[in-house]
């Protein structure tokens, strides 16, 4: 169970710490964006305090000012990756469940007990008309949730109390957001009941408890001593199956499938495999490969682990710090951002001391280590861990320290919804206000490229190009970028089913010439067209890459050949283009890592 965090703070507790996580938490609980005077009003800090705390996640780059707002950015999702890894569940038990929904053909679900809910930490969604999902972090009921019983028949007096007790201060789920106000008692009531069944059985069922028309079948999931360590569960709609024909259907395959996942478990390691991908919206099947580990050319966040997982973080950590107090003195709150800097000190994927303490099993660690990853002294990394245990964000038995589910209440739910221009849409506006020209992102889409995000500037002469447009790949700078990128078989193969046409007097329609240009491209990483889609009209664009290098989409500017020379062009937006594209990168690869990112 989690500690209970209404309980004094130990004295060695981290005041700093608690106050940025309870406003951390606050914006989360606002769906991602809250204003500052909200934050207060949440919190009930003093506004000093919820500046000083906005000014250092900015910092840090876990959230954004936006205006009087901080929002929250995908980078936050580091100490949830940092959770997800350091448990082994996503990436030795994810493709199972992939595989099931696929033979299945529903939605699969696998789950964590955290205190006295079920907490979702890898989803394998049929994406349908009717979408049937929780997204990973999110937190339900264990009454309502077919993992609960599963859960619960395992609890002790003193869980069954806490239950209780949270019932009675909450009897409408207000703590729990993912999720509708209840209707009627039935599932409370009958709870300890089917607990127990859940126990004798192996199994449980929803039958439309967490809301109207969804029923859900979950089995656990145990490790070679046979202890649960999560829930295997398929959800579906009362439009394709009732409770009694889900379960018909489907118990028997989450049976197999929940020994095939022990039998993992059990089985000594092996290399790490490619985590959640990204897919366009409404498609089975991935599109690109997602990341497992920070950009290791970025040096921005002060927690940031910077190093593709190949080393320990400390010297990274230890700067930024140290840069970031320089540059805000006493408006960056040092104590609260050490803090943070635990938790990824955990991650097998960032941290040797966490690989190395895992072989197998959940990371746990100890003091020594925690301090050595992150490069801060005992004392500070010690009480950084005593105040993140009485929050509930770790818990502590025989001198080892581990991060539990509610590491996950910090946005990653909220942020593992974004889309891809989601996503990319801050650092355009960044962009724009830099260089005063619009940009834009876009995707390949058959021989075309398609817009999918894009900020236009304000000028009497500008660029009107809207989302959703598409045109002729090879006519475009973005085109040309993606067209590159890809092997040489078929970008062969693309160009020879084209019949290039010539959209101006400019446009390059051999088929010969552009072959050569996308090899020159390739070589110079980005491409600039100068009036060849319209005339007037000069971009340059630069990829968009995930961890493993694949470009998934092209960030460009364009604007009116009359105000820059080509060289003009690409010595004055190259530079900051290519550092919007870094940060997208950096932010998609702390976004697939787990989660399946549409765009």
């Amino acid at each position: 169970m989690q500690a209970d965090t209404t309980d004094e703070p130990p004295t060695e507790a981290v005041g700093p710490l608690t106050r940025g996580l309870a406003v951390l938490r606050a914006v989360a609980a606002a769906d991602g964006r809250a204003s500052l005077g909200d934050l207060v009003r949440a919190t009930g800090l003093a506004r000093s305090t919820v500046d000083r705390v906005a000014a250092t996640v900015a910092r840090i780059g876990y959230a954004r000012l936006d205006g009087r707002d901080v929002v929250l950015t995908p980078r936050l999702m580091e100490l949830g990756n940092a959770y997800l890894s350091a448990t082994g569940l996503p990436a030795r038990l994810g493709g199972l469940a992939d595989e099931l929904a696929d033979a299945l053909d529903e939605s699969v679900s696998l789950a964590v007990p955290d205190a006295d809910g079920v907490r979702f930490v890898h989803q394998a969604i049929r994406r349908r008309t009717m979408a049937l999902a929780f997204r990973i972090g999110d937190l339900v009921p264990a009454e309502r949730a077919a993992p609960g019983p599963l859960f619960a028949a395992e609890w002790d007096d003193a869980a069954w109390r806490a239950w209780r007790r949270r019932r009675e201060r909450d009897p409408d789920d207000a703590g729990f957001p993912a999720v509708p106000p209840p209707r009627g008692t039935a599932p409370v009531e009958t709870f300890a009941d089917r607990a127990t069944a859940a126990g004798d059985a192996g199994w449980a069922q929803d039958d439309q408890f967490i809301e109207a028309g969804l029923v859900a079948v979950a089995v656990p999931v145990r490790d070679a001593a046979g202890r649960t360590v999560c829930a295997l569960s398929v959800v579906s709609h009362t439009s394709r199956h009732d409770v009694a024909s889900l379960r018909e259907a489907t118990l028997d395959a989450l049976l197999v499938t929940a020994e095939a996942m022990r039998a993992r478990l059990a089985a000594p390691v092996r290399a790490t495999e490619p985590a959640g991908p990204i897919a366009p919206a409404g498609a089975a099947d991935p599109v690109a490969p997602a990341a497992n580990s920070a950009d290791p050319g970025d040096a921005g966040p002060a927690t940031s682990t910077a190093t593709g997982g190949s080393g320990d973080p400390a010297p990274a950590v230890a700067a930024v710090l140290r840069a970031s107090k320089r540059e805000l003195g006493p408006e960056f709150v040092e104590s609260f951002a050490r803090g943070l800097a635990v938790i990824p000190a955990f991650d097998p994927e960032v941290s040797a001391r966490a690989r190395d303490a895992a072989a197998g099993r959940p990371v746990a660690l100890p003091l020594t280590a925690v301090a050595e990853a992150t490069g801060l002294p005992r004392a500070t990394a010690r009480r950084a861990l005593i105040t993140l245990e009485h929050l509930g964000y770790a818990s502590h038995d025989n001198g080892l320290f581990r991060l539990t589910p509610r590491v996950l209440d910090l946005g990653f739910a909220h942020l593992s919804g974004l889309t891809l221009p989601g996503i990319t849409e801050p650092h355009l506006v960044e962009l724009v206000g830099k260089v005063h020209e619009s940009a834009s992102m876009a995707v390949l889409t058959d021989d075309d490229v398609q817009y999918i995000a894009r900020v236009p500037t304000v000028r009497i002469m500008s660029v009107a190009i809207s989302v959703g447009t598409r045109f002729p790949a090879y006519a475009t700078s973005l085109g040309r970028v993606l067209l590159a990128d890809l092997p040489e078989h078929e970008r062969i193969a693309r160009l020879a089913r084209v019949e290039p046409v010539a959209l101006t007097r400019h446009t390059v329609t051999s088929r010969t010439r552009l072959a050569a240009i996308l090899v020159d491209t390739a070589e110079r990483g980005f491409a600039l067209v100068d009036e060849e889609l319209e005339e007037g009209l000069r971009s340059i664009a630069v990829p968009v890459r995930d961890a493993s290098g694949r470009a998934v989409a092209a960030v460009n500017v364009s604007m009116h050949a009359s105000r820059r020379s080509p060289a003009e062009a690409e010595a004055a937006l190259l530079p900051p283009l290519r550092a919007a594209a870094a940060a997208i990168e950096a932010d998609l690869v702390a976004a697939t890592r787990f989660a399946v990112l549409v765009r």
